[in-house]
């Protein structure tokens, strides 16, 4: 879901026109980011908490030459899920329950098929001669105009 599906959600549940929940949304994230922006940390019961994160300067390799490069520090706004977000998004993604254990019984092979005697069993079939007129070749229809002509 994007900005205008999450804007269209939002005033469907609420029952208010689209450009006051844009105004809502657009101050509700100009708050988290100013809060942030300040070194604070935002916490919503529940659903989650916006926090900031410090990373410090490392070495690092540039993956396609290999060469040795500094990564500088960086400070990264960070969210954490609270445990009724976890949890509804745990449940809609349950995977589906395994099949009941099958009973030792029914686990055992099936029986091989009984063996077949040698001459029960059908021979190849061989083919079949061929009569001595079929083997003939059917002589070339010509046309009238090809034809040749006998004198008279």
């Amino acid at each position: 879901m994007n900005k205008a599906g999450l804007i269209t959600a939002l005033a469907d549940q609420t029952g208010q026109n689209k450009a006051e929940v844009t105004r809502t949304l657009d101050a509700l994230m100009e708050t988290i980011g100013a809060t942030l922006a300040q070194g604070g940390r935002l916490l919503l019961v529940g659903f989650g908490t916006f926090d900031i994160q410090h990373r410090s300067a490392r070495a690092g390799r540039n993956p396609q030459t290999g060469v040795a490069i500094e990564i500088a520090e960086a400070t990264l706004p960070k969210f954490s899920p609270g445990k009724a977000l976890k949890d509804r998004v745990a449940v809609a993604h349950k995977p589906k329950a395994p099949p009941p254990p099958v009973a030792a019984d029914a686990r055992k092979p099936k029986a091989p098929p009984p063996p077949v005697a040698a001459d029960a069993r059908k021979p190849k079939a061989s083919p079949q001669p061929v009569a001595a007129e079929a083997r003939k070749p059917k002589p070339k229809a010509t046309s009238p105009s090809k034809a040749k002509k006998q004198p008279d």
